[in-house]
Formats: C-alpha cells, sequence, structure tokens
C-alpha cells in the first residue's frame, strides 16, 4: 500500500514548527496508542503517526524528506535507508500520557524498559452511574480483573537468580529486520528472562516465573458528587503490579452518566422544561416546581411568553472541585388545549370579540394586510 505523505498523517502544514508537530503527535498518540484506543485499526494508525513523528521530528530527516519524499530513506531507490534504532520516544510518551506512564508502549521503535523498575500498568474502568448518583456523589463496588504480586515469590519469579545469557543481564536484546525502508534495528524486550536480566533456577509454580498472577476482587470507592459524563477519578497504586519492583499502577474511573427523565444538566446548571396553561400564562401564578433538592414554589409572572426562563440560584449541580452549586433555569412552555368544552369556547369567542392585546407588535403586521 503507497505510503502517505508524512504531513497528512499528523494532519500539520509542511512549514508546521517542532512543537505544531510533537501536538500533533501528542494528539494522535492519545487517540490511537493501542493500550487506550479501542479501534480495530489503532495500532496501524499508531504505527503510521509514530513513524510520521521520527521524520518530521528530526530536523536532518525532515529536510531530506521535504527534499526526496519517502524515497529518501528506501535503500531501493538509492536512498540511505531508515534505521529507526536512533530514535527514543520514551520522553514524549512520558510527556503524553502523563501519570499513565504504565502503558506498556508500542514495539518496533524506541527503547525498551530492560531490566529497569517499572511501574505497572494503569487500567481505565467504566462506571456507570444515574442521574442522581452522579449529581450527590455515592459508593460504587467495582469489579477488577489484575495481574497482581505473586505472593509465593514475593513477585520474584522463582528462585535461584542467576544473569540471563541471552541479553547479559540488560534485559534487552537488538532485533534487526528487512523491510520496505532497507534494514532496521529496534530493541526488544529479551524473551528469555522477560526483560528482567536474570533468570531462575527454579521457576514459581504459582506464578511460572512471571512474578505476576491474575486476580479477581472487588474494591468499593467513593464517587464525589458532581461527577459528570467523561469525569475521571485516580485511585492510586490499585492497578496491576510492576515489574523489577516498581510500584503498581493506578485505576482510573471513567464516569457515563444516565439521562435523567425530566432534567438537562449543563456543566453545573439544571435546566428544565416547565408546561403552563394559558391561564398560568395571562394571569400569573405560584406553581409547584421540581428541583434537585426537593420541590419548591415559584411565580409565574402576568404576561409571561413560551420560551421565557425563570433563573433560581444555588439549585443547580454542586462544582465537583470547588463545591458551588450552580442555577437552575426554568423554560415556560404555554400548553394550547386541543379541545374545550362549550363553556370555555364561549369564554374564547367573547375575548376574540375584544382582544386583550393592543401592543405595537400587531401594528407591525397590520399595516401589511
Amino acid at each position: 500500500m503507497e505510503k502517505r505523505d508524512y504531513y497528512e498523517v499528523l494532519g500539520v502544514s509542511k512549514d508546521a514548527s517542532s512543537d505544531d508537530i510533537k501536538r500533533a503527535f501528542r494528539r494522535m498518540a492519545k487517540k490511537y496508542h493501542p493500550d487506550v484506543s479501542k479501534e480495530p485499526d489503532a495500532a496501524e494508525k499508531f504505527k503510521e503517526a509514530q513513524e510520521a513523528y521520527a521524520v518530521l521530528s528530526d530536523e536532518n530527516k525532515r529536510r531530506q524528506y521535504d527534499q526526496f519524499g519517502h524515497s529518501a530513506f528506501d535503500q531501493m531507490n538509492g536512498g540511505a535507508g531508515f534505521d529507526f534504532s536512533d530514535i527514543d520516544l520514551g520522553d514524549i510518551f512520558s510527556d503524553i500520557f502523563g501519570g499513565f506512564s504504565g502503558f506498556s508502549g508500542f514495539s518496533g521503535f524506541g527503547s525498551s524498559r530492560g531490566n529497569r523498575a517499572t511501574k505497572g500498568r494503569d487500567s481505565i474502568v467504566r462506571v456507570n452511574l444515574n442521574f442522581e448518583e452522579a449529581v450527590f456523589g455515592c459508593k460504587k463496588t467495582i469489579n477488577l480483573n489484575l495481574n497482581e504480586k505473586c505472593d509465593y515469590c514475593d513477585g520474584k519469579g522463582g528462585t535461584g537468580a542467576k544473569r540471563c545469557d541471552k541479553c547479559n543481564g540488560r534485559g534487552i536484546t537488538v532485533e534487526n529486520r528487512q523491510t520496505l525502508f532497507g534494514t532496521m534495528q529496534s530493541q526488544v524486550t529479551c524473551s528469555k528472562c522477560g526483560g528482567k536480566g536474570e533468570v531462575f533456577k527454579d521457576n514459581c509454580s504459582k506464578c511460572r516465573g512471571t512474578g505476576k498472577v491474575s486476580s479477581n476482587k472487588d474494591i468499593e470507592v467513593t464517587v464525589p458528587a458532581g461527577v459528570d459524563t467523561g469525569n475521571q477519578l485516580r485511585i492510586k497504586g490499585k492497578g496491576e503490579a510492576g515489574s523489577n519492583g516498581g510500584p503498581n499502577g493506578d485505576i482510573y474511573l471513567e464516569f457515563y452518566v444516565k439521562a435523567h427523565p425530566i432534567f438537562v444538566r449543563d456543566g453545573n446548571d439544571i435546566h428544565l422544561d416547565y408546561p403552563i396553561t394559558i391561564t398560568d400564562a395571562v394571569l400569573g401564578s405560584k406553581k409547584d416546581v421540581p428541583t434537585l433538592y426537593g420541590s419548591i414554589k415559584v411565580t409565574v409572572p402576568s404576561g409571561s411568553q413560551s420560551g421565557d426562563v425563570l433563573r433560581i440560584k444555588g439549585k443547580g449541580v454542586e462544582d465537583v472541585n470547588y463545591r458551588r452549586k450552580g442555577d437552575m433555569y426554568i423554560t415556560l412552555n404555554v400548553v394550547i388545549p386541543k379541545k374545550i368544552d362549550r363553556k370555555q369556547k364561549k369564554l374564547f369567542t367573547t375575548l376574540a370579540e375584544s382582544p386583550l392585546d393592543k401592543s405595537i407588535e400587531f401594528d407591525k403586521i397590520k399595516k401589511y394586510l
């Protein structure tokens, strides 16, 4: 398949600055990184973006690409070949994912962790809430499937440790592959020791040398008042076990809030469409109006129109960070009866014969009749 233009891949112009290129790659990495994206072609799109960034973020390679295009790195067409082994994307991944430093990364480019102490993988768990749970907060029991440190071998993986003879204790090996770019060299986790740098005389019978065991458990979490769809809550140290003595990863709870039958949330404000009769609108009235905190009496002014909005201060949602409550907005909807009895019809006929409103709005129409 023909390769796409690297600038097109990242969605930047050809005169984009290095900062623009980095920001573009950050956006794509967040969207398509295989550890977080659920899209079926995420791995291919991430690899394509990673390759484009590797070229365009390097001043020399970018200059070659601008002059010769993809053929600049194609040995078959006289190019110099493209060796990705000198491109370390570890720093930008750390910058991109921040607290999500436990993500496994994407094999093929960049450096490997080797036998360094590594934080365990972070996990994102979807939590469904009804409207009231989100507004007022609640306690939820979350079921997790995680790899935890093996208690039988204390996470070591076995006994009788000795240096791995395949990677010489480094935890990584170098592989050469023939691709369309020519010979590509990359650092990968050692297949014999799994990146630990050592192997055991006797592997742990419980975890089979991995140092981790699969565990299913329930944890109770407190959902703070005021969360909304898309908000995340970090639970530190409750994620997957780390490697080589590294700390556990974190759990990120991502909330999805079910819609309410009558209330609509907009940030911390609440909106309600409220039906009133013609007499309510003409004469004014007092109405019982539901709020998040119980019913209240609201005065409908005489002469109200459909679409008029009444504001009730402090009857919205409490802000999840600052504890201030939003407001409630009541939109009046004047309901026209579809059927009326004879007595009502007579009253409306009498009103029609002597119009109540002789305002300038009617005069604007009359002059065009």
